[in-house]
């Protein structure tokens, strides 16, 4: 099994702001907007660099949002920045309205996201957040996994016309994907063949999903893990082509069961090739406040329970 190395962790904010930076060197058509957390998401460059590009709107996100919707029509791609809570629950109407509804070119970049910001507490947690963005029409849902992947990214939606939610978080993660990595937007990536049973993983949960795997092949269960990146539009060829093989699959997510990656993959099987499935996920609940590894423990987001499902699914083959 290919292994993979964490070339040190970093922040994956910090990946989207690495990804600005460059963006605003690039193309002059990038605008930022932030809600008053420039630091928190890394902004601080593309400020500098760029103030006659950069705005900062304060704490009005649902401003920020019908901002962001009237630059488009002028040609600009702007790039909102606030916490995932901020980013969707408190500007949902904004968003489906002026932006999906009107199909505007705006994209929407959510830090903080799921329990990892820990401490910040569980009002500042959001669990729901990619239900509520997948589900509406035209919106694309990205979740990264670590800093080069983020940046990469961020680089790439610059490219694509249409309204993104970009997803990544707050804390220190390992960071293992390739820096030179061409991200392209709906495709899944292979990390590790198998043969047993097929982990589909997103965001903080593709190195637990590794981890996990070492640990499976130890017990001599050969896992093939997949990097679900893109929660919208998803790749269901890839998705399909593993499951037919290995017979049972074990979605791993830091998100509510309820409306996220796992129902995506369940509502995938059921259509076209029914299998027995595991969800390592939220449980209908919201957090509360602790460290990032506290939480993500209590709610049984780890390599740990991520092989207690395996081999629960591959029972039930």
């Amino acid at each position: 099994m290919k292994k993979y190395t964490n070339t040190g962790s970093k922040d994956t904010r910090s990946g989207f702001g690495a990804g600005l930076t460059e963006l605003g060197q690039k193309n002059e058509n990038v605008v930022a907007l932030c809600a008053d957390l420039i630091g928190s998401l890394k902004m601080d460059d593309f400020k500098k660099n760029h103030p006659e590009r950069f705005f900062q709107i304060g704490i009005a996100e649902a401003n920020m949002i019908g901002i962001a919707a009237g630059l488009t029509i002028g040609g600009k791609i702007p790039f909102t920045g606030t916490f995932a809570n901020f980013s969707t629950g408190r500007v949902y109407d904004q968003i489906r309205q002026s932006v999906a509804y009107s199909e505007k070119n705006v994209k929407i970049c959510a830090s903080h996201a799921g329990l990892t910001l820990g401490e910040d507490g569980a009002t500042h947690q959001i669990l729901e957040d990619i239900g509520l963005m997948k589900m509406l029409p035209g919106m694309t849902v990205i979740n990264t996994c670590d800093y080069n992947q983020t940046k990469a990214a961020t680089l790439a939606i610059a490219e694509y016309e249409g309204p993104v939610y970009l997803r990544f978080g707050r804390p220190v993660v390992p960071n293992f994907t390739a820096e030179d990595q061409q991200f392209e937007i709906g495709k899944a990536v292979v990390l590790t063949e198998g043969t047993d049973v097929t982990i589909l993983a997103t965001g903080h949960l593709v190195w637990e999903a590794l981890e996990a795997a070492n640990i499976l092949e130890q017990k001599g269960i050969s896992a093939e893990v997949i990097n679900i990146h893109t929660i919208k539009p998803l790749d269901e060829e890839a998705i399909l082509k593993s499951i037919r093989k290995t017979g049972c699959v074990v979605t791993a997510e830091e998100h509510n069961f309820l409306g996220g990656l796992g129902e995506s993959v369940a509502r995938v099987l059921s259509l076209n090739h029914p299998a027995a499935q595991e969800f390592v996920a939220v449980s209908d609940t919201f957090g509360e406040s602790g460290t990032p590894e506290q939480l993500m423990d209590k709610y049984g987001l780890n390599s740990s329970v991520i092989v207690e499902k395996t081999e629960k699914v591959i029972k039930r083959k």
